[in-house]
């Protein structure tokens, strides 16, 4: 389930592992991958813990963070990242809205010489942008190269408005929901780019640690990256919970215990 960040709703989750992860072996696709994109549901420690597996065996040139902006990501030092309270300063993380950084810092951990990218838009751009059109937000020369030029499939439109209006708990006027989805399509855009430029800068091989929705090969991030660089060679994990698979598309999922969030739309309520 994708759900836009705008505050720190419903995100807040205590950092504590419900299971010791039974973390599968890294497929051989993934670690020939030039771009390897890691799912995650963002309250969930085990996925983090996942992550950070994944990380330590794929030993990337650069990692992508949908959590941090570009100025955050340029933030990160080789001096401040060795420390999870100076980096944790340093990214004012604690104002984020994004969950307990104790699950974030063993990814940075895992990679330490690892180029940091940031993926993320703003809160305030992404208001911003909501009443632009997509090319106009991204940058009308990169649009057409990730598809942001082109309109949604009929079918893939109405899913994805659907998909917004089940998350925010039938709480949104029905105005708002292709601005939902357009915003959806940007973020992965923006993701898409920072694994592209990641990879040409450092090399690669380039992990983007994001949520699943953005993850998912069938429209999100990976999609879109494909779009640009068809000669890429891409692999994505998604992450379920309790049995049940992450919604769309993946070369592979792994599962893990669930996370206790009570009633997510008392929040709308």
């Amino acid at each position: 389930m994708t759900i836009l960040h705008f505050g720190a709703v419903a995100l807040a989750a205590p950092y504590v592992v419900a299971e010791t992860p039974d973390v599968r072996p890294v497929p051989e696709a993934a670690a020939q991958a030039d771009v390897v994109f890691i799912g995650e549901q963002h309250d969930n420690p085990w996925h983090h813990e996942v992550q950070a597996a994944w990380v330590q065996t794929l030993r990337p040139a650069a990692l992508v963070f949908e959590m941090l902006t570009p100025e955050q990501a340029h933030a990160v030092t080789a001096d401040n990242r060795t420390d999870i309270t100076t980096l944790r300063s340093v990214l004012d993380w604690d104002q984020s809205g994004w969950p307990d950084f104790a699950m974030y810092y063993p990814i940075f951990s895992a990679a330490p010489s690892a180029a940091i990218y940031g993926a993320g838009v703003p809160r305030d751009q992404v208001r911003d942008m909501m009443g632009m059109p997509l090319s106009e937000a991204f940058g009308v020369e990169q649009a057409s190269l990730f598809g942001l030029d082109r309109p949604l499939p009929e079918d893939q439109r109405q899913l994805r408005e659907n998909i917004q209006r089940v998350a925010h708990c039938n709480a949104l006027p029905e105005d708002l929901l292709p601005k939902m989805v357009a915003i959806q399509r940007l973020r992965d855009a923006v993701l898409a780019r920072a694994a592209r430029t990641a990879l040409a800068e450092t090399g690669g091989p380039v992990v983007v640690i994001t949520g699943n929705g953005h993850a998912r090969m069938d429209w999100g991030a990976p999609h879109a990256l494909a779009q640009a660089s068809p000669d890429i060679a891409v692999f994505a994990l998604g992450q379920g919970e309790a049995g049940a698979d992450p919604d769309g598309v993946f070369d592979a999922t792994q599962d893990g215990p669930a996370v206790d969030r009570g009633d997510p739309c008392d929040a709308f309520n």
